[in-house]
């Protein structure tokens, strides 16, 4: 799978981050929240971003 860094709120690597892949999908780096409350499934995880994050993304017509 080929990755490409869309958006990050900073230039490190620890950072919640878009990235997009050459599947057509996104992968979102981000923290993983507890105490939630959701019951996922064990194949799927729970990340949370900031949502300025997401509105960067769209705001520099990234997604």
């Amino acid at each position: 799978m080929k990755v490409t860094k869309l958006v990050s709120t900073c230039d490190f690597k620890d950072c919640p981050t878009i990235y997009r892949t050459d599947r057509g999908t996104l992968l979102v780096q981000g923290e993983t929240p507890d105490h939630h409350g959701l019951q996922i499934p064990a194949h799927e995880n729970l990340v949370e971003i900031p949502t300025e994050l997401l509105q960067k993304a769209i705001r520099d017509n990234l997604i």
